[in-house]
């Protein structure tokens, strides 16, 4: 069964840090472009970060540009996400993707694997 599991999630103060992990089970996933995606309650789901297959390049939404950082560690078929600087407006649910392609694509319809979610709560 293929799956992407998500953790790190949970709850940090304004200005603090978190670091999500994304693991792939039940294939590789080292040629596909990764993402991380977001959900605030009664909101659409959003981009907030993708890389390609080796790392080589990474998006950013406008949003978390300078603070977040994607990261992925093939060997350990693992994605990251480092959150510094957190406000409370990155309150979410966040989402872990993997890209039909190998590139670093910024639109949900493009990635066909999802995970679960984890929850990341920031208190002001």
């Amino acid at each position: 069964q293929v799956q992407l599991v998500e953790s790190g999630g949970g709850l940090v103060q304004a200005g603090g840090s978190l670091r999500l992990s994304c693991a792939a089970s039940g294939r590789t996933f080292n040629t596909n472009g990764m993402g991380w995606f977001r959900q605030a309650p009664g909101e659409a789901r959003e981009f907030v970060a993708a890389i390609n297959w080796n790392g080589a390049r990474t998006k950013y939404a406008d949003s978390v540009k300078w603070r977040f950082t994607i990261s992925r560690d093939n060997a350990k078929n693992t994605v990251y996400l480092q959150m510094n600087s957190m406000k409370p407006e990155d309150t979410a649910v966040y989402y872990c993707a993997a890209a039909r392609t190998s590139f670093e694509v910024v639109n949900a319809r493009d990635y066909d694997v999802w995970g679960q979610g984890t929850q990341v709560t920031v208190s002001s």
